[in-house]
């Protein structure tokens, strides 16, 4: 008899129906069950059944498991006579918990045949789909551990639960229309299919519609219709900052924008993130209104991945000229996390009507978003779909390291598995500290890691400073913080499995360990240490706050003459005045080496962008005027000052906008390189990892990965964990992990 120990995603995937249906074929009596940390089978056969069962448990298994290590040993026979799924128990050790996975084709076949017993539910899932961190209490994962306790099945469900030979054998999740959640519109007696089709004719007549979803509810209107995104805009206080948009199907997406197969791929996979891809010439046969995402060339994307999205788009009713395109945008008031329950949706959620359901939401999970650099992914935000998978890489202990004040993520991290939470938000708000707090709690039951050290950002003004500190205090635990930049770097290392690189960090804002504001780095890494060997020309960032919203101000301190301002018409006289009054008495100033606040000065002296409403917005559209120049440019200046200089000389001399915008691109990846270089030469480190969240830029990523390589280095980028602040958690907690080494 074998005894085989099997870890990985193999917990809510389906994975012990698989195992009971392999038996029965190989003739293997015997038992499997969730230990919790592991999936753990006894199996009785002859030699060569054994044998094939062995390998086809590795080969054969299901499409949403990821078998990461199988341990096997060799047991005296028992008296089995058939093999069976027994009561799951719990055993402590490393955990993998599923990502809530999108609906499968075989469910959306279901899902619109009048035939089957769940035509049009709502809730429709099986072992291969459905909602699974977001409804999990802990673990093992079992029905009784989820908010699905909250829903008894019927007889028929029950069935078909117990049956090895149903498509929703052991499906914890299982429900139908006589024994699932229910749909229904808050403030009204509509329940249900009558439900749904009352919020599609709001969506139709231009209203916005607050829906909840597997990890949060979404604010929904026509994406077709400028008065109803104008609205949601006005709405959430958002002027300019793009919508994403969800397509009812993939022929909609393609007829709208311009796809890779790589970013079908995505797009259409399990996990059904956001995905960034190109627009078509709005105008030119499309009907997105150009509102969605004003002065950039780019869209964020997705298809319906519950089958409540499925009904909103194909509901079998009677309204003609439902829209194939709704914006799906986090529901939740600005710099507060996505909302997850009725009464915050009542309260919070500007809108005509609330679409709810009763399955509770316990973890908060928004959109994944995925961009793509040279045709390979790159994550923004790592959320649902992706959420908590670890990261793994050399440690010893646990850690729970807080992450950023901005697009927080927190890691609890076990030896040599690091998990990155679902995204939190802005932790600039008391209701976010609350909500990460909370998360915190939750995770670490579910994970069951009890954390030994705290780390956190180095800066002492930040609420997650403060949070950590105060947690630090309770629990008497050390508490270690880390440079902002060099996070980034060791995040990026970790993600790659490399353990001492040149780092390049270009970020927006850090706190330097001098008490400066640092963001165009070079670093010599590894897990323990760090040394600043390099970093773009210094400025003096003025004007506080102001100066990371209001570009101009950076290009004044930039400038040697005022006058030019003037010239270009950057600002009022009066705010011109104000800003070089600043400079001159050097008040409310403070050094800075920000790659953010760079591409923030070169936009605005461009007419590009002056004044950003949200962060990154310069950035964003600086990055698209540059796309839309074809000229090739050759590179010679080796300081940022120098190629802020020559941009801005052309820019006088009435030189294209965009070309001046590319020049700009290609003038600092060159820099970078070079400067990459000359530390490799002198450290014989041939290794260059690329993060910050000025790398979410995909054409300066391009450039400058493109002239590390001809110089013979190799480059670590991002894929699966966000170059920005929503993956410097992984960072925080590996060099917590290594600070005594």
């Amino acid at each position: 008899m074998l005894n085989i120990k099997i870890f990985g995603i193999v917990q809510g995937v389906g994975f012990r129906p698989f195992v009971s249906r392999l038996a029965n074929e190989f003739n293997i009596v015997g038992n499997v069950s969730n230990r919790g940390s592991y999936v753990e089978i006894y199996a009785q056969g002859s030699d060569d059944d054994l044998k094939s069962f062995l390998a086809a448990l590795q080969s054969q298994n299901p499409p949403r498991s990821a078998i990461l290590k199988v341990d096997v040993n060799h047991l005296p026979d028992e008296p089995f006579i058939d093999f069976q799924i027994v009561e799951s128990t719990h055993e402590a050790g490393d955990i993998f918990v599923s990502p809530d996975i999108a609906i499968c084709d075989a469910c959306k076949r279901e899902l619109f045949d009048p035939n089957d017993r769940r035509y049009l539910h709502p809730f429709i899932n099986c072992t291969a789909c459905g909602p699974r961190l977001t409804i999990l209490k802990n673990m093992p994962y079992d029905r009784e551990r989820t908010s699905m306790n909250d829903f008894p099945m019927c007889d028929a469900c029950a069935e078909e639960y117990f049956n090895p030979n149903s498509r929703r054998y052991d499906a914890q999740p299982v429900c139908c229309n006589d024994c699932g959640p229910e749909v229904y519109l808050l403030g009204s007696n509509l329940r249900g299919l009558d439900a749904i089709a009352h919020a599609r004719q709001i969506l139709i007549d231009g209203g916005i519609v607050a829906i909840k979803g597997i990890g949060g509810f979404h604010l929904a209107c026509d994406a077709r219709n400028f008065n109803a995104v104008q609205r949601l805009r006005n709405s959430k206080t958002r002027p300019t900052k793009p919508f994403a948009v969800m397509f009812k199907d993939i022929a909609a997406v393609r007829r709208e924008c311009l796809l890779t197969d790589a970013q079908e791929a995505f797009l259409d996979s399990p996990a059904k993130p956001i995905v960034l891809v190109g627009k078509r010439d709005w105008g030119l046969g499309t009907s997105i209104a150009e509102n969605v995402a004003p002065q950039i060339n780019r869209l964020g994307v997705m298809l319906p991945y519950t089958p409540l999205h499925m009904l909103i788009f194909d509901l079998p009713d009677e309204l003609d000229d439902f829209p194939d395109a709704l914006i799906m945008t986090s529901g939740n008031p600005s710099g507060v996390p996505i909302t997850i329950d009725d009464d915050d949706a009542l309260t919070n959620l500007e809108c005509d009507a609330v679409l709810s359901h009763n399955r509770q939401i316990l973890l908060r999970a928004d959109d994944s978003v995925m961009d793509f650099v040279d045709n390979k992914p790159s994550m923004i935000r790592r959320s649902r779909g992706y959420a908590p998978l670890p990261i793994f890489y050399r440690g010893k202990g646990s850690v729970l390291a807080i992450g950023g004040e901005l697009k927080n993520t927190f890691c609890l991290a076990k030896n040599d598995l690091f998990y990155a939470s679902p995204y939190i938000g802005d932790v600039s708000d008391l209701r976010t500290v609350e909500v990460l707090r909370n998360s915190i709690r939750r995770m670490s039951d579910l994970l069951e890691i009890l954390p030994e050290v705290i780390a956190c950002d180095l800066h002492p003004r930040y609420q997650t400073t403060a949070f950590a500190m105060e947690l630090a205090t309770a629990y008497d635990l050390p508490l270690i913080k880390v440079q902002h930049h060099y996070a980034h770097v060791l995040s990026c290392m970790a993600e790659n499995n490399q353990h001492e690189v040149i780092g390049v960090t270009f970020d927006g804002t850090g706190y330097g360990t001098d008490g400066t504001i640092w963001g165009g780095e070079f670093f010599i890494c590894n897990a323990n240490h760090f040394e600043r060997v390099a970093s773009i020309t210094p400025f003096r960032q003025a004007g506080g706050d102001k100066s990371s919203r209001e570009g101009w101000r950076i290009a004044v301190a930039l400038m040697k003459d005022i006058s030019l301002a003037r010239e270009l018409n950057l600002a009022s006289d009066a705010e011109l005045s104000g800003q070089k009054f600043l400079l001159d008495n050097n008040l409310n100033c403070v050094p800075s080496t920000s790659v953010g606040r760079l591409f923030d000065a070169v936009a605005a002296v461009l007419d590009v962008c002056k004044v950003s409403s949200y962060e990154g917005e310069a950035a964003m559209r600086l990055q698209a005027c540059a796309e839309r120049s074809d000229k090739n440019f050759h590179a010679t200046f080796t300081t940022t000052d120098k190629i802020f200089d020559d941009i801005l000389t052309r820019r006088l001399n009435g030189e294209d906008t965009c070309d001046l915008a590319r020049l700009f691109h290609v003038s600092l990846a060159e820099m970078t390189a070079q400067v990459a270089e000359d530390l490799s030469h002198k450290t014989k480190i041939k290794t260059v990892a690329l993060s910050g969240g000025v790398f979410q830029n995909s054409l300066l990523s391009s450039l400058t990965a493109g002239n590390l390589r001809r110089r013979g280095l190799k480059v670590l980028r991002h894929s699966m964990i966000p170059p920005n602040d929503g993956g410097i958690c992984i960072g925080q907690a590996v060099h917590a992990m290594n600070f005594n080494d």
